[in-house]
């Protein structure tokens, strides 16, 4: 689970808007994950390799408070996460049961988790704030994760609001929400999206300057020829 200081950095200067573009003329339509929104308002774009956590509906004999103390358990799943990790749970869109509260919470930070993307919901809210843990999820409730879910495993392949999510897949996620980015793509995306930014900034300055929408925004070769002549001058 490695990501250089590099392409985190590259990243960082591209929007998930941007990679869903990238990735759609690569084929891959699905990438983004749903229902999973930014907890509060103001959170920086963050990159980083994927950390998975799968949950599955809650049986009586398994999903009970004594089960936190298992070897299989959150708790153990928090002590293996490294430093930089973007943690992506599966916890199938339940809304009733939060998956992670303040104290779990507090303690991925502390180990320097770099966000916590779920298609469910939190626990603890005004604790899980206090943590400056950043979490995007589907809200929050009171009822722990038990009373509606399973903890089975963690570092597996899960699906997380409709997307397969492999561990060491990139994440990318910012206010739009969280975005897949495959390991074999990676180079290929860290290659194409900051032209794909700095072609769609340059579009944007059209667009400011008064140009009308058809040949600009998709270019036509006119445009094209413009826009090559405007980076050999920069």
């Amino acid at each position: 689970m490695t990501l250089d200081a590099k392409a985190i950095e590259t990243l960082k200067g591209v929007s998930t808007a941007t990679l869903t573009t990238v990735l759609l003329k690569k084929g891959l339509r699905n990438v983004w994950i749903r229902n999973a929104k930014p907890i509060r308002a103001g959170m920086p774009r963050i990159v980083g390799p994927a950390f998975t956590l799968r949950f599955v509906p809650a049986r009586e004999d398994l999903a009970t408070p004594a089960s936190w103390g298992s070897p299989i358990s959150t708790r153990a799943a928090i002590e293996d996460m490294p430093e930089g990790a973007v943690v992506v749970a599966d916890a199938m869109g339940v809304s009733d049961a939060g998956i992670f509260g303040d104290i779990l919470c507090f303690r991925m930070a502390k180990k320097g988790v770099a966000a916590l993307i779920t298609d469910g919901v939190m626990r603890d809210a005004a604790g899980v704030h206090s943590t400056n843990l950043p979490v995007w999820c589907n809200g929050v409730s009171a009822p722990p994760s038990v009373a509606g879910l399973t903890f089975v495993g963690w570092q597996e392949t899960i699906g997380c609001g409709g997307v397969a999510v492999i561990p060491g897949d990139t994440i990318v996620v910012d206010d739009d929400g969280a975005v897949v980015i495959p390991q074999a793509l990676l180079e290929e995306v860290l290659a194409e999206a900051p032209e794909q930014e700095a072609m769609e900034a340059w579009i944007m300055t059209e667009v400011d300057r008064g140009v009308p929408l058809p040949g600009l925004y998709p270019m036509n070769e006119e445009t094209k020829k413009r826009y090559q002549e405007f980076k050999a001058k920069s």
